[in-house]
């Protein structure tokens, strides 16, 4: 009887196995790569889940800067990628390493820094101008110098204004790092810094620091979406990845990307064009 029970439980234990094995494998998943800004500020953890309720996709988010970002999927570790550097996603598409490049949504970017404005640029509506101001005082300004959508919009800001920063001058400091890592470098060290409005609506440790300049048409910040091409990767999961791209620019999608706010202010803006 005992030998009957525990062969019982032994198969048991098997189909288990099985079943849990193939229900694993059946699994569908897609890697996408992004910017840290659509992480950080909070939009992937709420609109993820409805995906994946909706498709039974998973989305398994590798968050960096634009640039690694769009590396990534040079190197095929991606089946999509969504980021913001316009003109980078432009020569990612002509490269060959997409076919179409998707517009989702928008916000903007916003300079940030001390309350007591050393460099005196707040309520200037003109980025490019504020630089001007920020350097020639010398104004402690924090870089993320990471090769990020919005490092590469500071750096145009910068060319615009006619100066050329480099992490060698003393009131210059560029961390490498991520939007919220490189806010909490310039709060803790009281500095200006450029930031997407996403990222700093949902950053908690403020400091003494505060938006001083924005509304300049320079600050639009658009967000793209491209699938990573199938026929330059094999491995890249086509048709999950497509339809994670057509659920983002959908009605659905896209009143979802809407509705995602913080204090009742909303983060991101979708455009889709359809």
């Amino acid at each position: 009887m005992k030998k009957l029970i525990s062969h019982l439980v032994l198969s048991l234990l098997l189909a288990v196995s099985i079943n849990s094995h193939q229900a694993h494998a059946q699994e569908k998943s897609i890697v996408v790569s992004s910017t840290t800004s659509t992480e950080q500020s909070g939009l992937f953890d709420f609109i993820l889940p409805i995906f994946k309720m909706k498709t039974g996709i998973n989305v398994k988010v590798v968050a960096v800067g634009t640039g690694q970002a769009l590396d990534i999927g040079r190197r095929g570790d991606a089946d999509v990628v969504f980021v913001h550097d316009k003109p980078a996603e432009e020569i990612f598409v002509q490269e060959g390493y997409a076919t179409k490049r998707n517009e989702v949504m928008y916000n903007d970017f916003v300079l940030i820094g001390p309350k007591a404005d050393p460099a005196k640029v707040a309520g200037g509506k003109d980025i490019q101008a504020a630089f001007q101001k920020i350097a020639t005082s010398q104004a402690l300004f924090v870089s993320r110098g990471d090769k990020s959508g919005t490092h590469a919009a500071e750096l145009r800001y910068w060319k615009g204004a006619g100066i050329a920063p480099s992490a060698g001058q003393s009131w210059y400091k560029e961390t490498g790092s991520g939007m919220g890592p490189a806010l909490n470098t310039a709060s803790a060290m009281n500095g200006y810094i450029l930031a997407d409005r996403a990222t700093w609506l949902s950053f908690k440790n403020r400091g003494d620091l505060t938006i001083l300049v924005q509304g300049d048409p320079k600050l639009f910040n658009q967000y793209g979406v491209m699938l990573v091409n199938p026929a330059k990767f094999p491995s890249v999961k086509k048709a999950e990845g497509q339809e994670f791209i057509d659920w983002l620019v959908s009605k659905n999608g896209q009143d979802v990307i809407a509705s995602y706010q913080i204090g009742g202010q909303q983060l991101f803006f979708p455009n889709a064009k359809k």
